[in-house]
């Protein structure tokens, strides 16, 4: 069962195949098999996770089914849970039990959606490997000694290893796309607040963005249906309306515009994973789209941009966490400023702890206009490259990351490095544009990833460009060794 799509699970739940109780137990079973090799989650809610399935089938019975009535999801352990553990992979919160739901995650409970459990994570979504949870690192599952990508890593990891059928991720800086980049499945990452962020614990506020991650563009039309629209209790969610995206999967490409910037295939970039995306680029080039080089110029300064706004955000978010009202607190403080001190020191890992101070740092008397705000400037000049492009281009296409999945430990001792693998997902990060990344030709064994960048609430043309390769190729169809 865990080789089908959502939709071909749905018609076999709807058509009494199998029940949602016999679906949840064998996601079950493979959980309780290989999580203790990949680490892709943190907490699994079986009895839950049955109890619900349990009501989606007397729902289906009673033919009051959702549109992902039954379906066996994860979540990202960053969205808060009702009755379960929301740790953000950090012992700040590894006692904390949400007291309600996320929107998103209240939204896919009323579609239906069974929920399995909660998937690892970057500490606070800090992290391009999925290397600085407090749990542990997750594992690649095409090759268990490298790293499935972050922050959203234990969810691509899962939908990969088909624990299962599809999870929920967030990207402020490639958190999504990234991983499902290095872990061959699909993910996308919507307009800037077209998802709503409530009850989705904050990094950077300006710049997170909740998505589905899932094995095709299909199955993520289905969930993104599901999960986007306005939420009043979200004062960056828009009143927008969310189109059908299912039904424009199969739009014709003939005459799409595909824009290929020149400064991602330069220095840096694998030569090999270079060649995997001109494969795909020629594939729609054969069902009629054309290219047309485009600039933006500003796209190299998008890492040290990022890396002065999210820190900036991440110091104010992060302030919330003292010791005093949840989460974790140090033993016997002597007063007010040990629990503070202590409490903060012990909860929060090296790399929040880099990051809170680098915010405070920029954010401070005398360095604001020198840093934050020259870095929101040439923010906007990042914007304004993408809407020149968008003159040019329907959509813009490179790589997700500049080379396959590395070895896990080879770039913890390397911010910098580390900071880099996410060269080429920034930029739609600070523009809040939608973006998303799908599996074409491997190198070696691994997956790369193919990003495509749209325009301001764009996500159906992503989906369609996406299905219409998916439909015409195998690359997304790959199963890692072992979890077939």
């Amino acid at each position: 069962m865990h080789d089908k799509t959502i939709a071909e699970l749905v018609a076999g739940l709807r058509a009494r195949t199998y029940s949602s109780v016999e679906l949840t137990r064998h996601f079950l079973e493979r959980i309780a098999r290989h999580n203790p090799d990949l680490n892709a989650f943190i907490t699994v809610a079986a009895e839950p996770a049955l109890t619900a399935a349990g009501q989606a089938d007397a729902a289906l019975a009673a033919g009051t089914g959702g549109p992902l009535t039954g379906i066996p999801i994860a979540h990202k352990d960053i969205f808060c849970t009702a009755g379960l553990r929301t740790s953000c992979g950090s012992r700040m919160l590894d006692n904390f039990i949400a007291p309600y739901d996320a929107t998103v995650v209240e939204r896919l409970a009323a579609a239906g959606a069974v929920v399995l459990g909660k998937t690892n994570m970057d500490e606070f979504a800090m992290g391009s490997s999925n290397e600085t949870s407090w749990y542990g690192p997750v594992k690649n599952p095409w090759d268990q000694t490298r790293v499935p990508g972050g922050s959203s890593g234990g969810s691509a990891a899962a939908v990969a290893a088909r624990l299962c059928v599809a999870a929920t991720g967030t990207d402020t800086g490639g958190s999504i796309r990234q991983p499902a980049a290095l872990c061959g499945i699909t993910g996308i990452k919507p307009t800037y607040g077209r998802c709503s962020r409530w009850g989705m614990i904050a990094f950077a506020s300006s710049l997170d963005q909740a998505g589905p991650m899932a094995r095709s563009a299909a199955d993520a039309a289905l969930l993104l249906q599901t999960m986007a629209g306005f939420d009043p209790r979200d004062s960056t969610s828009l009143d927008t309306p969310v189109p059908d995206y299912v039904a424009g999967l199969d739009g014709d490409l003939t005459g799409l515009r595909i824009g290929l910037p020149k400064e991602y295939f330069g220095a840096g970039l694998d030569e090999r994973v270079a060649a995997g995306i001109q494969a795909a680029i020629r594939e729609y080039e054969r069902q009629g789209a054309t290219v047309v080089e485009i600039s933006l110029p500003n796209s190299p300064l998008s890492v040290p941009v990022y890396y002065v706004v999210a820190p900036a955000e991440c110091s104010s978010n992060l302030a919330r966490f003292d010791g005093v009202r949840y989460g974790h607190r140090c033993e016997q403080p002597k007063d007010l400023e040990d629990l503070y001190k202590r409490s903060r020191a012990e909860g929060f890992g090296a790399e929040v702890q880099r990051r809170i101070m680098i915010g405070t740092y920029v954010l401070s008397a005398g360095y604001y206009d020198a840093y934050y705000l020259k870095a929101q400037k040439i923010r906007h000049l990042i914007a304004e490259d993408f809407r020149r492009a968008f003159e040019q281009a329907d959509v813009i296409m490179g790589p997700t990351s500049p080379t396959t999945a590395f070895p896990i430990g080879a770039k913890m001792d390397d911010p910098v490095a580390m900071y880099l693998n996410d060269i080429y997902t920034i930029a739609a990060n600070l523009a809040g544009l939608p973006g998303m990344s799908i599996p074409v030709a491997p190198v070696d064994g691994m997956p790369v990833g193919l990003q495509i960048v749209g325009n301001y609430f764009d996500e159906g043309r992503l989906l369609n460009v996406a299905h219409r390769l998916q439909r015409e190729t195998d690359w997304h169809l790959g199963v890692p060794a072992g979890f077939d």
